[in-house]
């Protein structure tokens, strides 16, 4: 037997590269313009779904964004755009590279501009109209020179002009869905205010109507409309903003290492595979490259959420974004511009803010029909007072000088008004009734909370693909890992070696005997990323052994590998050592006794075959993560079942077991890919299970499991098979994850009882609820307020989102 010059494993690698992040393949993101509320995220979505080759569609109101899954073989995009066009909503579609930061810095920059103008433009008019109510009101020196302000006519012009100004686009989008048979927000606003202005000027032109004559009514309605809107999309920004600050991590320029001139100064977007460039301290990576010369401190902890910084030299790999601290270094790139590390991330967090959680459904089911409904609910409020309510309280006419909630309200009985009559009431009621729902509320509670958790979440190195997978982690009762690579470092060293001589053999060729093996092994496993594949290479380089050519070679998920070298006829096998046996190579009479002693008892296993002979067998052992006992136990104290499914033999299992303090029936080893699939079916009894895992044989139990968790530093089938990805190499951030996805749950179930709770709660108030016992009903005015103050709520609500702090976690977090 000899043993391993590197000895056991006893340190934790910290400089695994990331894997390149890849996006669902045949997802697609647009640019949607034009959605208010959730009457617009339902017609859009309808529209998507009915499209030919279109499998699945999800709109968020908050990015304004769809993202749509397409038949591998659906034609162009040009007919969907056109018909979502048709319907109101143009739409593009946003592909890489296509919108940087900056660009959409200085859209949105124009679309405020825009908002700023509007909103200025109607709060003139509204001081303008303002003056003639202040003039009658008050017997002062000034009230003489304002009186022209007092005049009916102006105060119609005025209304018409805040109609035709910055009312304009309301009235062309609520008219046209409602045209479209989606009525939405901005239908509702549209019909209150056009139908307060026609009746004033209906009541002032022909008196003989009585209808009402309050042209300050549209007038203050479009001013806290638009004032709400306003704040809203800077609110809204805000929720957004951390992605944008993660794509702002990757410059612009970069410095272009020449042959035979200084460093040239050159855009980020023109770099290609193979350029050499110089990141000075203090600078970002524009790529993601290797160092080729230098050495210094690097931090990466925009990308993987890890404080301490890494010490980079010639041959690490290093991500966009990073920010090196101390001294130059010459970076060679591998992947430029959209093929970043970061900005994949960029890509998935968009689609994943785009894809909604099923908590969504039903509040998007209301908002749907909701317009429809407030429509219905207004005119029969306008039907009711008008006809009958008046009659039934004879005295609510009287009292409503006295209203306390009645913003602006001096009773109607003023000059520019006229007297309050039975329909005049039941008209502002009615407006009050469309102004005050708040479907933008229902269609922004569960994806602004979303939006804010993955950005955080993204922040910190962990990657939710959807609302969908933020939902399941709140709802989780297990979580199963795989063992190497996942709760070990990922770094195993082979530790021993066994070579079975052939019996015409001496024993003094024992040593060549071994050595051939590892050769062997190495060359068959140098084109695998799996974690014993690199203990073998590195232990052949120790050695001294290169690697020979490999003619051909095929991976056995959860087996091992087979193939040929070139000028060797015989097949070579290195695997597990019950996948050995069953290709009929067994272990030679004694070798039982040897394997169970140290230090193979307690080491996983590799058997190398080739032709109809083992030639021996290699002693791997990888250490446990050093938070690997904390994050157990954290998972524990959430209340979650923890267990590990692992192919490796049973003593190594066990061991790892006893070191993290779990129970032998929480673990089961020796298992198949396929049989990893089998054992959580048994979990699952207890509830929603997740499944942690990095390597290929992982990928069958990840994309079985009701959450899949990929750790980054694994292979990238693993990464796409599953739902959540932890970029760095710290079980911790599982923790972490699961915390933030069930504080973002908390807020979704937050804001989605104060949308409902609101709208059942101002509802009858608006339709004059109150106004019979306590003389109370809302304005048209201050019920744009409360609406605009509704979705505010919701969207603030969601900011106040923190990451889980270190004191806010189970006490199992501080150590055992």
């Amino acid at each position: 037997m000899l043993t391993s010059p590197s000895g056991p494993a006893t340190e934790t690698v910290a400089d695994a590269p990331l894997a390149p992040l890849a996006t669902p393949g045949c997802g697609v993101l647009l640019d949607v313009e034009g959605m208010k509320c959730g009457s617009c995220v339902r017609a859009v979505e309808q529209r998507l779904r009915q499209q030919p080759g279109v499998r699945q569609a999800s709109v968020n109101l908050l990015t304004r964004t769809a993202w749509i899954d397409l038949d591998p073989g659906a034609g162009g995009l040009e007919p969907l755009l056109s018909s979502l066009k048709a319907l109101g909503f143009a739409a593009q579609p946003r592909e890489e590279g296509s919108l940087s930061p900056t660009r959409r810095e200085q859209r949105l920059q124009r679309s405020w501009w825009q908002q700023w103008r509007q909103l200025v433009t109607a709060l003139v008019l509204v001081a303008l109209s303002s003056l003639g109510h202040w003039a009658e009101a008050e017997a002062s020196a000034w009230a003489p020179p304002l009186q022209l302000f007092q005049a009916r006519w102006v105060h119609a012009l005025l209304a018409l002009a805040a109609l035709a100004g910055p009312g304009r686009a309301i009235l062309i989008t609520g008219l046209r869905n409602a045209l479209a048979g989606h009525p939405s927000m901005d239908s509702l606003v549209a019909l209150g205010m056009g139908s307060a202005t026609a009746a004033s000027l209906v009541g002032w032109l022909w008196p003989r109507s009585q209808l009402p004559c309050f042209f300050f009514e549209p007038v203050m309605l479009l001013g806290f409309v638009l004032a709400g809107r306003f704040l809203e999309e800077r609110t809204r920004w805000r929720s957004c903003r951390a992605i944008e600050e993660l794509a702002a991590l990757q410059p612009d320029e970069a410095l272009l290492v020449m042959e035979d001139a200084p460093p040239r100064k050159v855009r980020s977007g023109g770099l290609r595979p193979g350029d050499r460039l110089l990141v000075l301290p203090g600078d970002r990576l524009p790529v993601d490259g290797v160092v080729q010369a230098g050495a210094s401190a690097v931090d990466r902890s925009a990308l993987t959420g890890e404080p301490l910084p890494l010490e980079a030299e010639p041959g690490c790999e290093l991500e966009a974004g990073s920010l090196n601290l101390e001294a130059p270094l010459v970076v060679e790139a591998r992947r430029c511009g959209q093929q970043t590390a970061i900005a994949r991330i960029v890509r998935l967090v968009e689609t994943a803010q785009a894809r909604k959680a099923p908590i969504q459904g039903l509040a998007d089911r209301v908002a749907g029909r909701f317009t429809q409904g407030v429509i219905v609910l207004a005119l029969a409020t306008f039907l009711f007072w008008w006809r009958w309510g008046t009659r039934l309280w004879p005295g609510v006419l009287q009292a409503l000088p006295a209203d306390a909630m009645a913003l602006m309200d001096h009773g109607g009985h003023g000059a520019l008004t006229g007297p309050m009559t039975p329909v005049s009431l039941a008209l502002q009621l009615a407006i009050a009734v469309l102004v005050v729902a708040c479907p933008c509320a229902l269609g922004l509670a569960t994806p602004t909370a979303i939006s804010v958790g993955s950005a955080i979440a993204a922040r910190s190195g962990v990657l939710f693909r959807g609302g969908d997978a933020i939902e399941m982690a709140s709802r989780l009762k297990a979580v199963v890992f795989d063992k190497t690579g996942t709760l070990t470092v990922g770094r195993p060293l082979v530790t021993a070696l066994e070579a079975f001589p052939s019996v015409d053999q001496t024993d003094g060729r024992a040593d060549v005997e071994a050595l051939w093996m590892v050769q062997l092994a190495a060359s068959l496993e140098q084109q695998s990323r799996h974690p014993l594949a690199h203990a073998l290479q590195q232990e052949a380089q120790q050695r001294g052994l290169p690697p020979l050519a490999v003619a051909e070679s095929r991976t056995i998920p959860g087996q091992g590998m087979e193939g040929r070298l070139v000028g060797q006829a015989d097949p070579l096998l290195v695997g597990r050592l019950p996948w050995l046996r069953e290709r009929g190579l067994l272990l030679p009479p004694g070798a039982e006794a040897t394997l169970s002693s140290p230090p193979f008892a307690r080491a996983t296993l590799i058997g190398v075959g080739q032709g109809q002979r083992l030639l021996g067998v290699i002693a791997i052992e990888d250490q446990p993560r050093s938070d690997a006992r904390r994050a157990v136990g954290a998972l524990r104290d959430q209340g979650l079942a923890v267990g590990v499914l692992s192919g490796d033999r049973e003593a190594s299992v066990r061991h790892l077991a006893s070191l993290l303090g779990l129970r032998d029936e929480d673990v089961a080893w020796s298992l198949r890919p396929e049989q990893k699939v089998e054992a959580l079916s048994r979990w699952r009894s207890r509830g929603p299970v997740a499944m942690v895992g990095d390597g290929i044989n992982d990928a069958p139990a990840l994309a079985a499991a009701d959450l899949g968790i990929a750790v980054g530093t694994g292979t990238q089938i693993a990464q796409d098979s599953a739902a959540v990805v932890v970029m760095g190499d710290q079980l911790m951030d599982v923790v972490r994850a699961l915390a933030l996805a069930r504080d973002t749950m908390a807020k979704v179930r937050q804001n989605l009882f104060w949308a409902f709770g609101y709208n059942l709660i101002v509802l009858p108030i608006a339709a004059g609820a109150l106004l019979p016992a306590f003389s109370l009903r809302l304005t048209p005015p201050l019920a744009a307020l409360l609406m605009a103050l509704s979705s505010i709520t919701v969207v603030v609500n969601a900011l106040v989102l923190r990451p889980p702090e270190e004191q806010s976690l189970p006490a199992s977090l501080h150590g055992h």
